[in-house]
């Protein structure tokens, strides 16, 4: 089974999230919400997990398990993207807001697109 346009697109924005969650931390420290402990933390190990659900995705043989663990992470890291969004909303950068509310319907389809993945 080829690997659909969709599933390749979250397995791009895993690659780029997940390298820029190890390089530059602190640009999402800002999103996270203060009930979740060791912010610093679970930044850089939610970029390793981006970084291995993008590598599962393109290899055949893992692909189910990993869109599902997809499904997973994007469900898991929502409520950062709604912190996100409603920090942007108290700001005066008209462009992040509509960045950050864009970001957040546009979510459900890339897990609709993993638990697709997942069926086959």
């Amino acid at each position: 089974m080829t690997l659909s346009r969709t599933a390749r697109l979250v397995a791009t924005a895993f690659t780029i999230n997940g390298v820029v969650h190890l390089v530059r931390p602190q640009v999402f420290e800002p999103a996270m919400p203060a009930w979740v402990p060791a912010h610093r933390e679970m930044i850089v190990w939610s970029g390793y997990a981006e970084l291995a659900c993008a590598a599962g995705l393109v290899v055949p043989r893992t692909r189910r398990v990993a869109a599902l663990a997809s499904v997973g992470l994007l469900a898991g890291v929502y409520p950062a993207n709604v912190q996100m969004a409603v920090d942007a909303m108290a700001g005066d950068k008209p462009a992040w807001k509509v960045l950050t509310l864009a970001r957040l319907p546009l979510q459900w389809p890339m897990v609709r697109a993993m638990w697709r993945t997942a069926r086959g």
